[in-house]
């Protein structure tokens, strides 16, 4: 199966457990979006150096395919734009072992604040750390 997006890092993967489960028996999906906020933040910590973010936004998310019981699933980011003041990344979710994509996030933004909570500029135009 080719990759939907061939720039894709994918640093963490999860197990599904009887807890990450909706009433159909398919992977629940605001387990998994908590999980890609989470892994998005720290993929934008690690580019920026800096860790004062907050997401700002988030594109359609495309449910592609669901995850069962037992199934390993790993979540990709790849940095889309750097701005003044944000970081725009995308994201894939998709099974560890048949690389079926599950879910796709083509833009999530997070923006850099100062100690008010206020957007200020993060100085960076490429990644502090891939």
């Amino acid at each position: 199966m080719p990759d939907i997006y061939p720039g894709m890092r994918f640093f963490s993967r999860k197990l599904i457990k009887p807890e990450d489960l909706n009433a159909h028996g398919t992977l629940f999906g605001g387990s998994v979006l908590a999980w890609i906020d989470e892994e998005a933040a720290i993929y934008v910590i690690c580019q920026l150096g800096k860790s004062n973010i907050a997401t700002k936004f988030m594109s359609e998310i495309d449910f592609v395919s669901s995850a069962k019981l037992g199934d390993i699933i790993e979540i990709g980011m790849e940095t889309v734009h750097f701005g003044t003041t944000s970081i725009t990344v995308k994201c894939e979710v998709r099974h560890k072992f048949t690389k079926q994509s599950i879910i796709r996030i083509d833009k999530i933004v997070f923006v850099h604040l100062d100690e008010n909570g206020r957007p200020t500029p993060h100085g960076v135009s490429e990644p502090a750390n891939e």
